[in-house]
């Protein structure tokens, strides 16, 4: 689907050739839960900030879909070493894209570490939190949710999946300018570059037995 009114672009199985989404993407994903082992991803949100999301749906082969063996462009751009991806709590979507995409990401950039290291004054740095806050975007949480694995995605799925990508660019500019004011944007970036190594600890089991805890 693609209309001006709401601007998002459903592809199935991969991104169109010869897109370009510039030097800074937005990323997300939904999954059938959290879990990434058991949970299979089923979509994947991308933005160049421009109020267009781009969404790639995996559709299983038995139900008819291509599965995840066939998407040559978004895997070259999720590899792509001079083009950032913009994620928020990307712990989490760098597993899942890693485990079912069989690549390894880099060049990160994530807003909840961000908003941790800045935002110390509140144990809230959730997205729709944070948009709220700094961006003044009410976000609806409604179908976060829903069920990802139907082939048939609902406009209100759509629309949700989108809203998690479309407002990441001016996010980071507000969470950036406050790390380098607070003279910890170094800080996070050493944090973005262990996100890879991170995820593959936890796709491990290391996710809550964390290797680097303290343990008697």
């Amino acid at each position: 689907m693609s209309t001006p009114h709401n601007a998002i672009h459903l592809h199935e199985g991969d991104l169109p050739d010869g897109l370009d989404l510039g030097k800074i993407v937005a990323i997300d994903t939904e999954t059938m839960g959290l879990n990434p082992h058991r949970d299979r991803l089923c979509l994947v949100q991308l933005s160049s900030g421009d109020g267009q999301a781009h969404l790639v749906q995996f559709i299983p082969e038995h139900l008819g879909g291509r599965g995840y063996h066939h998407c040559p462009n978004l895997k070259a751009l999720l590899q792509d070493a001079s083009v950032t991806k913009l994620m928020h709590f990307a712990r989490f979507d760098v597993a899942v894209l890693q485990h079912y995409l069989g690549i390894t990401l880099n060049a990160i950039i994530c807003t909840k570490i961000a908003a941790r290291l800045v935002y110390t004054f509140t144990d809230k740095h959730g997205l729709a939190y944070l948009s709220r806050e700094l961006l003044g975007i009410e976000m609806s949480k409604q179908q976060q949710s829903s069920d990802w694995g139907s082939p048939h995605l609902t406009e209100e799925q759509l629309r949700y999946a989108a809203s998690d990508v479309l407002y990441l660019h001016a996010l980071w500019e507000k969470l950036e300018a406050m790390l380098i004011r607070e003279g910890r944007r170094e800080l996070a970036q050493d944090c973005y570059e262990f996100l890879p190594t991170r995820a593959k600890l936890d796709l491990l089991g290391y996710d809550v037995s964390d290797i680097f805890a303290h343990r008697a």
